[in-house]
C-alpha cells in the first residue's frame, strides 16, 4: 500500500472485521508539491490537507488502483486521513518504525467508530435498514 508517493503510513484494520478500513498518514511534504505543480490550493496545515476534496479524491483514486490487486474480502472499503505526523516520539512507531497497532487504533477510535458506522448505513442502504447508534 506504501507504493503511492501520497502515503507515508497505512494501518489497515481487517482482521476479526468484515470489511478493511484502514488509517493513512500522508506524505505531506510530496502531497504540498504536487499540490503547487497542479496550482492548487489544499490549505496550509495538516489538517486543512486531509479534508480538501481533491487530496480525498487522490488518495481515492490511489486506494482504488491498489484494491485491483486484492479479492473483494480483501479490499479496503473506507479508509479515514490522519492529521497527525506518526512518529517515534508521539508513539505510534516503534524504534524500529513499525506501527503501534494499539496505540493507533485508541488514538484515532473516534474516527473508526465513525468508519464503522458508515460502512454499516452503506451496507444495509438497499434493504431500508439503517445502523442507528
Amino acid at each position: 500500500m506504501k507504493q503511492s508517493r501520497f502515503i507515508e503510513q497505512i494501518m489497515v484494520i481487517g482482521e476479526g472485521q468484515k470489511m478493511p478500513v484502514a488509517f493513512i498518514q500522508l506524505n505531506f511534504e510530496f502531497l504540498r508539491e504536487w499540490a503547487a505543480i497542479h496550482k492548487m490550493d489544499i490549505g496550509k496545515t495538516n489538517i486543512e490537507n486531509v479534508v480538501h476534496e481533491k487530496v480525498l479524491e487522490r488518495i481515492q483514486r490511489d486506494i482504488d488502483s491498489l484494491n485491483e490487486k486484492f479479492g473483494s474480502w480483501e479490499k479496503i472499503k473506507r479508509f479515514e486521513l490522519t492529521s497527525d505526523v506518526w512518529s517515534i516520539d508521539g508513539g505510534q512507531l516503534t524504534p524500529t518504525l513499525k506501527l503501534q497497532r494499539k496505540i493507533i487504533k485508541e488514538l484515532y477510535k473516534d474516527q473508526y467508530q465513525k468508519i464503522c458506522s458508515y460502512l454499516l448505513t452503506f451496507k444495509f442502504k438497499n434493504t431500508n435498514i439503517y445502523y442507528v447508534k
